[in-house]
């Protein structure tokens, strides 16, 4: 009974986690274009920070923590399937440090990207999520 338990707080975990790696590449977009100093610019620090330190980060340790308790428990780590998954996972940690990166910059007046630059950043999480979605649904290898 705890696996599930465990199971279902890893899922509303990553759900968290994948929200706000959708999200703060959006603000990003807005906040490349609101002029440095300007109460939006400000607005978006607050936001952005908020959004990494409260949400972002705390549902990807949970997300981390539990998930490899549960491959553990289910004898997973032989599952080729999992390896894809980890190595994807650690991508998407990968790019987190980015979006974390980012936002110290901003929160700094030191951003030099374009708010295309963020739009297309936006699209990262949603690939690696489809592709770790199959492997875990499928387990095709």
């Amino acid at each position: 009974m705890l696996y599930l338990w465990l199971k279902a707080l890893h899922v509303i975990a990553v759900i968290a986690w994948m929200a706000a790696l959708l999200y703060l590449p959006r603000l990003f977009v807005y906040h490349a274009d609101a002029v440095v100093g300007s109460p939006t610019s400000e607005t978006f620090k607050v936001m952005e920070r908020r959004l990494l330190r409260y949400i972002m980060t705390p549902a990807m340790i949970v997300t981390w923590v539990i998930g490899l308790w549960l491959a553990y428990e289910a004898q997973f780590f032989k599952a080729g399937w999992l390896h894809g998954k980890l190595a994807l996972v650690i991508l998407m940690s990968g790019f987190h440090g980015a979006l974390s990166k980012w936002t110290r910059e901003f929160g700094q007046d030191r951003n030099t990207r374009s708010a295309r630059f963020y739009r297309m950043m936006n699209e990262v999480p949603t690939l690696l999520m489809i592709i770790i979605v199959i492997l875990v649904i499928v387990k095709p290898f």
